[in-house]
């Protein structure tokens, strides 16, 4: 039998703290199906003293991760610190400068460095893996650069974020508003006390440039994602959204044509009856288009401690069983510049909602700024009348036209007497 694959844990989080009590309750498992066992050597964190529900014995611990990476006695190096710089990278670069293999959790730190740091590992002929930065237990990473080998993708979209799409959730079921729905979910440690990264849609931007990079063998290209949160939709939305048969998630949406590639995060309407409409809660889901395979939907649960500690220890498995590929699927000095379409170029369908002050004439200037901007209106919806003076929602759905034009007819109704908010516009995806 081959010797033991040595790791040392970089964080013990809630994720870190997950990893080892899987590693230590499915050793004997894991060294079965792998033909090598796996055991940790080392782990670090700040306070050595703190009770993180799992046993340190045994294990020699560093306060310094990067000075772990240079110095354990590992082959390993497994990452869960977090964020885009700082002590994660360095111990990243501290582990591949050393030789030694990195798994990592950190979709910050591969959205933004992941095209360099690949090179840094081919160079140094070690694996830099990365499943559990995506949609926590989904093994899309692993799907997209194995089982679609064979296909040209044309296409990635998802529920990226499971604080969003719980938010989005019980807006809809409950009669909910944002602000409370997001107070309940940092109650339940769905969102944290700063929840901008998750409900700004920076997260899902995250995971999303790292899919664009793996589908369409590009460099991650974090700047080029367009991206929108979550904070303007109202209950308002939800309402009519159903009425006119859809659901309100917020996707990351990637494809590529022959002028480049679309990245994209931002609320949108997708009709009740597709597949990715009825996902709910905390879960994630990612489909992936392919020219020979079609369209695969994965789903399950895209973060927590079981999850996320599942696909790292995937990645350990297949390191311990030397399976190992670029981390992008092709070298990563073959990868393309990403090329990434401005969004102002993208065409689609659109909701625009307003509050105005019902009073004559408002729909025949809406008409002409319409007309004046070349876009046509698929459906218009008012329900009753305000008293004078009071506001009254009304909601158009606009036929498929150029996103720029589409911003000029917001920005010319913005400025509209009577208008008492900001029109609230939300992409309308027939998925």
């Amino acid at each position: 039998m081959d010797k033991p694959l040595k790791i040392a844990v970089a964080g013990l989080g809630t994720v870190g703290a997950g990893v080892l009590k899987l590693l230590a309750e499915h050793g004997d498992l894991l060294e079965r199906r792998c033909g090598r066992k796996v055991v940790v050597t080392a782990v670090s964190a700040l306070d050595p003293n703190k009770d993180r529900g799992v046993p340190l014995d045994g294990f020699e611990f560093f306060q310094d991760s990067a000075k772990m990476a240079a110095q354990a006695d590992a082959d390993v190096i497994v990452e869960l610190i977090g964020g885009e710089d700082g002590i994660a990278k360095e111990t990243v670069e501290a582990a591949i400068a050393a030789s030694r293999h990195v798994v990592s959790a950190n979709k910050a730190l591969i959205a933004h460095h992941g095209t360099d740091l690949a090179l840094k590992a081919e160079v140094a002929g070690v694996t830099l893996a990365y499943e559990a930065a995506v949609a926590g237990g989904i093994p899309i990473i692993k799907a997209l650069r194995e089982g679609f080998a064979g296909n040209a993708i044309k296409s990635v979209h998802g529920i990226l974020n499971g604080t969003c799409n719980y938010i989005l959730s019980r807006m809809r079921d409950e009669g909910l508003e944002f602000d409370e729905v997001l107070s309940d979910a940092q109650a339940l440690g769905y969102a944290e006390a700063d929840p901008g990264f998750d409900i700004d849609g920076v997260d899902a931007a995250h995971k999303l440039a790292i899919l664009a990079s793996l589908a369409f063998g590009r460099q991650v290209d974090f700047n080029g994602v367009h991206i929108e949160g979550i904070r303007h939709i109202s209950q308002l939305d939800m309402h009519f959204a159903e009425e006119l048969g859809y659901r309100i998630k917020l996707l990351g949406i990637a494809s590529q044509n022959g002028q480049g590639i679309t990245q994209r995060v931002h609320p949108c309407l997708v009709p009740i009856d597709a597949q990715i409409a009825s996902v709910e809660g905390v879960f994630n889901a990612v489909v992936a288009e392919g020219d020979f395979v079609d369209t695969l939907m994965m789903e399950g649960r895209g973060a927590g401690e079981g999850p996320t500690a599942s696909a790292v220890c995937a990645d350990i498995a297949d390191i311990a069983r030397d399976n190992t590929l670029p981390a992008f699927g092709i070298a990563a000095a073959n990868l393309k510049a990403a090329e990434t379409l401005p969004m102002k170029r993208h065409k689609g369908a659109y909701y625009i909602r307003l509050m105005v002050i019902d009073r004559p004439g408002i729909f025949a200037d809406i008409a002409a700024t319409l007309r004046d901007n070349e876009v046509s209106m698929e459906s218009i919806l008012q329900h009753g009348r305000g008293a004078p003076g009071e506001a009254v929602p009304v909601v158009l759905t606009l036929h498929e036209t150029e996103e720029i034009r589409a911003a000029a007819v917001i920005e010319t109704i913005s400025g509209f007497d009577g208008l008492l908010q900001a029109p609230v516009m939300i992409r309308i995806e027939n998925l």
